[in-house]
């Protein structure tokens, strides 16, 4: 599987052989924002335009369009985790938020290759 962004915007982008095409569906709305092309330029085009109608019939039903993700993560970890990521991040001369960021990322950039 793979992804696209557009906007703040990600969408999830999978082969369909019964369809013969890649179809995709934008991630993380409650709203059921899909799109399809043969190409991946055509699906690039239809992913920007899925994104633009979402926007703008959001816009006509006066409601708030859903933004993904707000960027902020509760976590519930036992408190002997807790603690030695405080003391990690504290050694590492970084606030527990920076670290876990760090952490989170490069182990996202080793998932995704």
């Amino acid at each position: 599987m793979n992804t696209m962004h557009y906007k703040g915007y990600a969408a999830r982008i999978e082969y369909s052989d019964e369809d013969d095409c890649f179809v995709g569906h934008i991630a993380g709305v409650n709203d059921v924002v899909g799109f399809h092309g043969d190409a991946v330029s055509e699906l690039h085009t239809a992913f920007e335009e899925a994104v633009d109608d979402y926007l703008e019939t959001c816009k006509k039903a006066g409601r708030s369009p859903q933004k993904p993700y707000s960027g902020n993560i509760m976590l519930r970890v036992p408190p002997e985790i807790h603690a030695r990521a405080a003391m990690m991040a504290e050694a590492h001369g970084k606030s527990l938020n920076s670290w876990v960021t760090e952490l989170l990322s490069t182990k996202i950039k080793h998932a995704t290759k």
